[in-house]
């Protein structure tokens, strides 16, 4: 509970790079780590906005010995509390010695090596265009080929915000769905729809040259891929 309402304060306090007024349910969090699931031998796993830490949870359990987990956050406060989870929670304890919390911003992240899995939290609705830009260049910079990013955004908010918006906010919203549409047509090879989270959610699932790496190739064909 004290994680819901340390989140509930940096919602109100930092809305644009908080955007969520609740941690992730675990229905969501389980999606956004359902495609490390079947990954065979050492994997590299990046975790992006990780707030308090509802989706890593998730993700800490399909860490294996060998595997490595780094996770880039901007908000101070929850650094801290991923600090302590890592500390004093069964499970995070477990793997804190594979590891690291980076505490910056994406496009300013450094790291020495690409990622079998990005699974990312940021609210990208509320960047600015260019930002948008940016980080999503970054997710593919970090990945390696075959590597499959996961990130998620609530049902029609942004189809909504299209329609009653109006002036520079507008062509704000217009412009970050075309950046968005424009890698989904090329990556995506699965959507979930996650009815049981505040609010319900997309889990979009892509994969960087899929063609050479069908991770989820067979699940996604067995599924109806949703806009």
């Amino acid at each position: 509970m004290s994680h819901y309402l340390e989140f509930f304060k940096q919602f109100r306090t930092t809305f644009e790079t908080t955007g969520a007024i609740a941690p992730s349910s675990r229905f969501l969090a389980s999606d956004m780590a359902g495609p490390m699931r079947q990954h065979q031998g050492p994997k590299q796993v990046l975790e992006i906005g990780p707030g308090t830490g509802a989706v890593t949870r998730q993700i800490v359990k399909q860490i294996q010995p060998g595997d490595q987990l780094d996770l880039v956050e901007l908000n101070e406060k929850f650094v801290e509390i991923l600090h302590q989870r890592f500390d004093k929670e069964k499970g995070f304890q477990e793997i804190k010695h594979q590891t690291s919390i980076h505490n910056c911003p994406l496009q300013d992240y450094g790291a020495g090596q690409e990622y079998d899995y990005i699974v990312s939290g940021l609210p990208l609705n509320n960047f600015p265009t260019e930002l948008v830009g940016e980080i999503f260049k970054a997710y593919f910079r970090l990945l390696k080929p075959g590597g499959v990013l996961s990130y998620f955004e609530y049902m029609y908010v942004r189809p909504l915000r299209k329609v009653i918006s109006r002036g520079e906010e507008n062509q704000r919203i217009r412009q970050i769905d075309e950046i968005m549409a424009n890698y989904t047509r090329e990556y995506r090879i699965q959507t979930d729809w996650v009815w049981l989270n505040l609010p319900p959610a997309w889990v979009q699932h892509l994969q960087k040259d899929k063609g050479n790496a069908p991770l989820l190739a067979e699940q996604a064909a067995s599924k109806e891929l949703k806009p």
